[in-house]
């Protein structure tokens, strides 16, 4: 538990190949079924301040009420994501932390002297996400995201299939017929 943002709820992997990922985490660790998002349509992106135009596929799956995340960027566009890659990196990028008062908690992090590394908004003005700069080893950088809006229920819904899935229907893409 943070003191400062509460409870862990996602881990967040950025992946080269996210197909890939899925495989191994639904063969090797039994984790599942997958939520796949071909290409993620954010209202808004901006790294370092600066309007990014970054493309990217998104899984999302649970192991207890852990979210995993995987992210594979399909572009160069400039983002936390990029940096990572481009550093040689591949695997755990961030944790994140979710919030319903996501301003509060945005404003308690600036006010605490956290940068933002990029930030963007998905589904709408309570869609919001930031990553700060809190990398001092890779895996480390903070995220904060709002589910005050249509992010919590769809969260909840990836949660609760997690717990009575029975290794069927392995990946769902999302948007397809069910």
């Amino acid at each position: 538990m943070s003191r400062i943002f509460g409870a862990v709820r996602q881990n967040g992997y950025v992946v080269r190949d996210i197909h890939a990922a899925m495989t191994h985490w639904i063969e090797v660790m039994g984790v599942g079924p997958w939520y796949y998002m071909d290409r993620v349509k954010t209202d808004w992106f901006r790294h370092r301040g600066q309007d990014s135009a970054v493309e990217m596929s998104i899984a999302l799956a649970n192991s207890g009420d852990l979210q995993i995340e995987l992210i594979q960027q399909r572009n160069d566009a400039p983002s936390l994501y990029r940096e990572f890659l481009d550093a040689g990196h591949e695997g755990l990028q961030h944790m994140s932390y979710w919030s319903n008062d996501y301003q509060t908690l945005y404003d308690k992090a600036l006010g605490l002297g956290y940068k933002v590394g990029h930030e963007g908004q998905i589904g709408g003005d309570k869609g919001r996400f930031a990553y700060f700069n809190t990398q001092a080893h890779p895996g480390t950088i903070v995220e904060i995201s709002d589910i005050s809006g249509t992010k919590g229920p769809f969260f909840e819904k990836v949660r609760q299939a997690a717990l009575k899935w029975d290794g069927t229907r392995p990946i769902r893409e999302v948007g397809a017929k069910a």
